[in-house]
């Protein structure tokens, strides 16, 4: 128990930490704002295409390369920024095959044409670059490069840049609410190992005797940080769900382990299809590939590090058991590909929009698996073990921040509720396949959510989501009892908060529909026994304590 312990609090801790602003708090500097706002320099272009050239050597943890950046300007266009963490170096900046003037201000890079470019016109900005990238110290709960060894000595590199910024690495328009078309990736690796990234492989060349290139390209809208590269002694095997493909790289020798431990992605994609709709991408393939770190939802090449065993890390995070019965990794990171890669958040403070829905995926997953019971017996495991409620889900706005680590587990038990305030399955999972599908390939914000929720629902869910995105306190049911009466309320820091709840007795299931303002109990209801039902409704209540006056 201690161990268990020891590990829920130890896991959590870096759920909560994964974000690059943890702990800055309002503290903001300009590079925050250059960072994370949008401003002409941005807003004034659109990108619709990134060329990635990047060779990658292993021994001086060096990487070298150009990022060919095809945009359209939505303005007229004196200068632009662009981004690159300012360890890394820009050789040269060529457009049209001369070098542009440019000057850096933090990780921010700002280029001035000769001449302002007109509205409406596609362009193409050539950014070479060079320099040895930050090493990621724990990823990937922060951003940065993995160069290591297998257990065969061969070399091993991985990057994960989720919060960081895709800047880390390579120049880009770094900010989520621009995702590029369509990318190309090509990397060059040492000759001995396979390097593999997003999309379809295209081919490889052999560059000279030391260097081989891999080719791959994405045709499906992609954020910045789910571009990435893997370089290893990697083997392939496929297998097939529907007309879906599915392609897994893994270490040679851990070819047997991931070939049994891979074959949960088929029932995963079959409850996945039916509750969620259809997997977002197929054009890119759907990839697992073996990462010497626990995990990403790197879009169509979702990276793995559980160890092809089940729970996370081999624990359970809901200390239930029921998390023991499959693997988190797979799960949490492909359920991403709707939610977070398909459907993202337009600025990382709403970054809830990615991680609410996706945790709620692990509970789909259960309930498609081993029923509903067990899928709430996680969720409200996961209550106990993994939320602080001590500091809102959403960030701030403009300056890169994320909000709290309760944008996992608290929104899953958020968006649970949401389905037993509607009350009414068929249209609850109508409702998440038409969320799907409505905002397919797009990025969006809370309201924009909240919206479709609202216009699915018929129901006033604005109040709701403020809650619990908004503020710290769980929604509390409130009782009291004068004489023979017994009145009930919401008690919420947001007003007009108005969701049905239900209560059970020895007898009966009884749907109230409290509001801020006290109502009476209709007094036939038997108190004997009398329980709010908590298992569904995430929320506090006073009942017990009032019922014993």
């Amino acid at each position: 128990m201690r161990y268990l312990l020891f590990f829920i609090l130890f896991s959590f801790f870096q759920f909560s930490n994964a974000q690059l602003l943890s702990g800055k708090e309002k503290n903001y500097t300009r590079k925050d704002s250059l960072r994370g706002s949008l401003r002409p320099e941005r807003t004034d272009y659109d990108v619709k295409k990134y060329d990635l050239f990047v060779k990658v050597d292993p021994e001086k943890k060096y990487i070298s390369g150009v990022n060919k950046i095809s945009f359209k300007t939505s303005a007229k266009l004196p200068k632009l920024q662009i981004d690159l963490f300012e360890n890394m170096k820009i050789d040269s900046i060529l457009f049209r095959g001369k070098k542009l003037k440019f000057n850096r201000e933090f990780n921010a890079v700002f280029v001035e044409f000769e001449k302002a470019i007109k509205k409406n016109k596609k362009r193409t900005l050539e950014v070479y670059y060079s320099g040895n990238p930050i090493i990621a110290k724990t990823p990937p709960w922060d951003g940065g490069f993995i160069f290591t060894k297998d257990q065969n000595g061969k070399d091993w590199v991985s990057v994960a840049v989720q919060g960081t910024g895709a800047s880390l690495w390579y120049p880009n328009k770094d900010h989520l609410s621009d995702e590029p078309e369509e990318v190309e990736i090509h990397i060059a690796a040492p000759k001995d190992l396979v390097a593999v990234s997003n999309g379809r492989l295209m081919g490889k060349e052999e560059l000279d005797k030391n260097y081989t290139q891999w080719n791959w390209k994405v045709v499906n809208p992609i954020n910045n940080y789910n571009i990435i590269l893997n370089i290893g002694d990697y083997v392939n095997f496929s297998d097939q769900f529907q007309d879906l493909d599915l392609e897994y790289y893994v270490l040679s020798y851990n070819l047997e382990k991931a070939k049994k431990s891979f074959q949960e992605v088929q029932p995963m994609m079959d409850c996945f299809y039916e509750k969620i709709g259809p997997y977002p991408f197929p054009e890119d393939s759907y990839k697992l590939v073996e990462t010497p770190f626990l995990g990403m939802e790197h879009q169509s090449a979702v990276a793995y590090g559980n160890g092809f065993g089940f729970g996370y890390r081999g624990s359970d995070l809901s200390a239930t058991g029921v998390g023991l019965n499959w693997d988190y990794i797979i799960i949490h990171e492909s359920g991403h590909e709707w939610f977070g890669n398909s459907i993202t958040a337009k600025d990382i403070a709403d970054m809830w929009i990615h991680e609410s829905f996706t945790s709620y995926t692990e509970a789909i997953y259960i309930e498609c698996r081993w029923g509903l019971e067990k899928s709430l017996t996680y969720l409200n495991g996961v209550k106990r073990t993994m939320v602080r409620n001590n500091k809102p889900i959403i960030g701030d706005y403009g300056v890169n921040a994320e909000g709290s680590g309760d944008m996992y587990f608290k929104g899953a038990n958020m968006i649970n509720t949401l389905r037993f305030v509607i009350n009414d399955d068929e249209k609850w999972w109508n409702i998440l396949n038409n969320f799907t599908s409505e905002f397919k390939h797009t990025t969006t914000d809370t309201e924009s959510v909240v919206a479709f929720f609202e216009a699915e629902t018929g129901l006033e869910l604005t109040p709701f989501f403020d809650q619990y995105l908004r503020y710290t306190k769980l929604p509390q049911l409130q009782f009291k009892k004068e004489k023979n009466i017994i009145s009930y309320r919401w008690k919420t820091d947001i007003e007009n908060f108005e969701i049905p709840v239900e209560l059970s007795n020895d007898a009966e299931e009884i749907r109230i529909y409290p509001t801020n303002n006290w109502q009476e109990l209709d007094q036939e209801i038997s108190t004997k026994h009398l329980k709010v039902n908590l298992k569904k409704f995430y929320i506090t209540t006073d009942l017990d304590e009032v019922l014993k006056k």
